[in-house]
């Protein structure tokens, strides 16, 4: 198998056609659909069938992307690296990180990599692990900065700990239910929550279930975006879930606060998670370095803002 072969199927996979794959490799039809003929023939198995929208991979080609992906993302980072230790280093570094990191320590994390690597560009993921771990796999992402949790898996992915804090039940400002003590006594409310598909039990059992709460689920609405989250909080009386964290945000302490409730609810632990025995290259051990030091720095400042952040963490580091 050849590089530009791999690259040609790389292409036809997240385009969805040779046209428009060829405009990304910046060359030919005829070169895109040569070079995927070749790794057919060489494979001696069909890799994609055409229909009328386009171009869909066999479940051939969906394993062949997997390792394709991989192996041209560990060229990326050779090539980076290379040219790092030769003073030119350029290229792109992907990375996921947890939404309230992403308001919070990310700006500074990101303006001290910027002054240390100026030409390498950073595509950056916000999200849950749910949307990192697929591109973790496949090799188009290096690292996330994200929640470690029981569902993280552990013979594929290694973390390092960063910090903990509670989860707090929210609820928009001046709402009727501001003022009582129990989650026993929203259940009649309606919710709007962030969660993946796979947490949806685990979620119903941290927030629910452990303490003796029964509520109907048609109740449980669930938004795919925390901007979405949050607009439906500040113009209905829903109620949600959110890290303690996120409250430290401006924008967020603006429009929602935390209820006072009895019940305890999850620690969770956000990390730096990696595949398991793949080593981070210079751009992403950069990132990773000036990460901890915004972290530290910040943890030991007397600013009024950090002070508040740190207040509802607990360092790991």
């Amino acid at each position: 198998m050849k590089l530009h072969q791999l690259q040609a199927l790389v292409a036809i996979a997240d385009c969805g056609s040779i046209r428009a794959a060829a405009r990304r490799l910046a060359v030919s039809q005829t070169a895109v659909a040569k070079a995927l003929r070749e790794l057919e023939a060489h494979l001696q198995l069909p890799l994609v069938v055409r229909n009328a929208s386009g171009v869909v991979l066999t479940a051939y080609g969906q394993s062949l992307l997997m390792h394709a992906r991989q192996m041209l993302g560990q060229l990326e980072r050779a090539q980076l690296e290379l040219a790092h230790l030769s003073g030119q280093a350029e290229g792109q570094l992907r990375l996921g990180i947890s939404p309230w990191m992403g308001m919070t320590l990310l700006p500074e994390v990101v303006t001290l990599f910027r002054e240390r690597m100026p030409r390498v560009r950073l595509e950056i993921f916000e999200g849950l692990m749910a949307v990192a771990l697929p591109r973790l796999r496949d090799g188009s992402m290096e690292f996330a900065v994200g929640l470690v949790s029981a569902l993280l898996p552990r013979p594929e992915f290694t973390s390092e700990l960063l910090f903990s804090y509670q989860m707090a039940v929210i609820a928009r400002h001046g709402h009727s239910k501001r003022d009582v003590h129990s989650i026993h006594e929203l259940l009649d409310q309606d919710w709007i929550v962030n969660y993946p598909d796979a947490a949806h039990d685990d979620f119903m059992t941290e927030l629910f279930g452990q303490h003796g709460a029964r509520i109907d689920e048609q109740r449980v609405h669930r938004a795919h975006s925390l901007q979405l989250m949050l607009s439906l909080l500040e113009q209905t009386d829903m109620l949600s879930y959110c890290p303690e964290p996120m409250l430290i945000v401006p924008m967020y302490a603006e429009r929602v606060a935390p209820l006072k409730l009895a019940e305890r609810f999850a620690t969770d632990t956000i990390g730096i998670v990696t595949p398991r025995n793949a080593q981070l290259g210079t751009a992403a051990q950069c990132f990773v370095d000036c990460l901890l030091q915004v972290i530290r720095r910040r943890a030991r400042s007397a600013k009024v803002e950090d002070t508040r952040l740190f207040d509802t963490l607990d360092l790991l580091i």
